[in-house]
């Protein structure tokens, strides 16, 4: 079974030879030696993976359609309104001529993207608890009509039996080490060609690492165009903070721990229409008035200066990969 369970947000230990250099930009995303065990607080209004299965052992002449997979988010609940703003969740799919049979993998939130961008503030906790982690879900099937009424459904290319169990012990690899899901991207600018300081790793990421890994494998894509949603937020050069202890343990940094649960607290789940009303000003206020907003990534904290445009979201083309030299660890 390739469904990986959630994990308190504590506990992985850092792969020494997986960090990267502190200035680096982007600052490259971490992997982890293993998933710790989950945290009950932590729970998911919609279960993750609920027919998820174990990758098949497919056989060496089978030939398997590969297809782009792509729906508005939430488009089961809320049909194509998310789509109208291009805010898109992406899968692959796959076919084998063999037996038949049609397969769905995807990788997304275990906890929903809420919990994945914002902290907790619970009572006695001085630090902000996070329930983020994100995995990989393969499952038997695909759903032609949620791929199809408002999203994709298109073949991109084929390739044999040994190319998909290669890619499977490569997916296995790719879950167990790269655990949380980050929602942003923070560039210092709208230009194609400004820094990048941090880059996103959600559902769409995975499925271009999948593709990355079939070309370099030998797979040989259709030429078509692929789009892709990202959410960016725009920063001078950001400031790096500290991780938890250092900011709120016995001996942290009382004022910026106070700051930053201060900025958080705005984005908690709203229980009324006029608390909604009020953090939404209070959210205004912080990052355009105050240009200010704490990003946690690879379990650290960073100050970004924000800067106008401040958010925008893109749905933007990325080609898909030719082969290549470079692998993704399998």
């Amino acid at each position: 079974l390739l469904l990986l369970l959630p994990a308190a947000l504590w506990g992985p230990r850092v792969s020494g030879a997986l960090r990267g250099p502190r200035r680096r930009w982007p600052v490259p995303y971490r992997r982890f030696d293993f998933r710790p065990k989950t945290d009950p607080y932590c729970q998911a209004r919609y279960t993750f993976c609920p027919t998820g299965s174990a990758i098949p052992v497919m056989k060496e002449e089978d030939v398997i359609e590969v297809y782009r997979l792509q729906a508005p988010v939430w488009e089961f609940k809320y049909g194509d309104l998310l789509g109208h703003l291009k805010i898109m969740h992406d899968a692959v799919g796959f076919k084998s001529s063999l037996t038949g049979k049609n397969y769905t993998m995807e990788w997304y939130e275990l906890f929903q993207l809420g919990n994945c961008t914002f902290p907790h503030l619970r009572p006695g906790m001085d630090a902000p608890f996070w329930c983020n982690q994100g995995a990989a879900c393969f499952y038997e099937g695909i759903d032609d009509a949620h791929w199809k009424a408002n999203g994709t459904l298109v073949l991109v290319t084929t390739i044999s039996g040994t190319m998909f169990n290669k890619m499977a012990q490569w997916v296995k690899y790719d879950n167990e080490t790269g655990i949380y899901y980050e929602t942003w991207t923070v560039q210092a600018s709208p230009d194609k060609k400004s820094t990048v300081w941090f880059d996103s790793y959600e559902c769409s990421k995975f499925i271009l690492r999948t593709y990355q890994k079939l070309a370099d494998l030998g797979a040989v894509f259709k030429k078509i165009q692929t789009n892709y949603t990202s959410i960016i937020l725009f920063s001078g050069e950001p400031i790096y903070l500290g991780n938890e202890t250092s900011i709120f343990g016995p001996q942290g940094n009382k004022t910026l721990a106070a700051a930053i649960r201060d900025f958080y607290n705005p984005f908690k789940p709203h229980q009324s229409v006029r608390e909604f009303f009020v953090d939404i000003f209070k959210i205004i206020d912080r990052v355009i008035l105050n240009q200010q907003f704490y990003l946690f990534y690879n379990l650290e904290y960073w100050f970004l200066p924000m800067k106008s445009p401040y958010l925008k979201i893109i749905y933007e083309e990325v080609p898909l990969p030719v082969g290549s030299k470079a692998s993704f660890g399998v």
